[in-house]
């Protein structure tokens, strides 16, 4: 395969899970925002959210003084974030249209009908009125993006660059999301809030990445950040956990590989290795933060060795 055709693969899948995970972020940031809470706690959080994409210094130039609304603005509508929703799903169906030859008709047709009904969506008053209901719009055209490509595409190598992109985005934002939730926690004191207000704030996290009901199911327990941090990381059976992501980005690396890709094969494989045969109480005594920031240096690496390997156009 041309390296400018999986370019192109691997970031319409990055910039579509990239919409979505963004989606997850603002709607579990809108449930936790109706908890009781300060004010200082309120904007605490909206700020939070921003680093998890390192948008704050970006919208803090733009906007100065935070808002709930200035922030759902810049995050859904804002055709300068490269990272807001709008420019996701852009990019998305830009780099589609550019190799429509090598997707089936129908995943072109999604791609594409996914960009011109959110331009119709964004025209109204949704977002202002019900966004959660929008947010819920991005994640099934997300689910629906990843169900066409399985269901009608050969298991060729277009379909394992779509998927590389799909896993090293989504185990980013997975750390990323993980990461700046349980330092909001510390921060905040939660460890000393009611059972009740604890429930609610792991509970809306656990529903950002579709773990609510998994977690109830594998522990059929109260929910506490260690199990929560477990089910995220370490469990290969939670589709959104670290372990899960690496399982997909070695199986598909092993697909793909060329002459000169043994090196990010074993990289990725030592990643892979590090999260199977953890323990969350070592992790937690070494320190989730040090754990997850050295996680996220790693997979921004392997980004960057993929492109290396696969992406980069040969110089002629």
């Amino acid at each position: 395969m041309l390296s400018r055709t999986a370019d192109h693969l691997f970031w319409m899948a990055r910039y579509t899970e990239r919409a979505e995970n963004t989606a997850r972020m603002l709607d579990v940031n809108i449930q936790t925002s109706m908890l009781p809470q300060s004010a200082e706690d309120a904007e605490r959080g909206w700020r939070a959210m921003l680093g998890i994409s390192e948008l704050q210094s970006a919208f803090d130039h733009q906007y100065g003084l935070l808002t709930k609304k200035d922030v759902l603005d810049f995050m859904v509508r804002d055709p300068m974030n490269p990272s807001s929703i709008a420019s996701c799903l852009k990019e998305a169906r830009e780099n589609a249209r550019a190799v429509r030859g090598t997707l089936t008709t129908e995943v072109w047709e999604t791609q594409n009908a996914t960009w011109l009904d959110m331009q119709d969506r964004l025209s109204d008053t949704i977002l202002e009125n019900d966004p959660s209901q929008f947010f819920e719009w991005v994640k099934y055209r997300s689910h629906l993006s990843r169900g066409v490509t399985l269901g009608t595409m050969l298991k060729d190598e277009a379909v394992h660059f779509i998927r590389l992109g799909t896993f090293i985005e989504r185990a980013d934002n997975t750390a990323r999301i993980l990461d700046v939730k349980f330092h909001g926690a510390k921060e905040s004191g939660r460890g000393n809030d009611s059972l009740q207000r604890d429930f609610y704030y792991w509970a809306a996290l656990l529903r950002s990445v579709s773990g609510f009901e998994i977690y109830r199911k594998v522990y059929r327990d109260v929910i506490t950040p260690e199990r929560v941090a477990e089910l995220l990381m370490l469990r290969g059976d939670m589709p959104r956990s670290l372990l899960a992501c690496m399982d997909e980005v070695v199986a598909n690396l092993r697909e793909v590989r060329n002459d000169v890709s043994a090196d990010t094969e074993r990289f990725a494989g030592k990643l892979h290795a590090e999260l199977q045969f953890a323990r969350i109480e070592e992790i937690l005594a070494e320190g989730l933060h040090d754990n997850l920031t050295r996680f996220l240096e790693n997979i921004f690496d392997l980004g960057n060795r993929v492109s290396r390997d696969f992406l980069v156009p040969l110089a002629a």
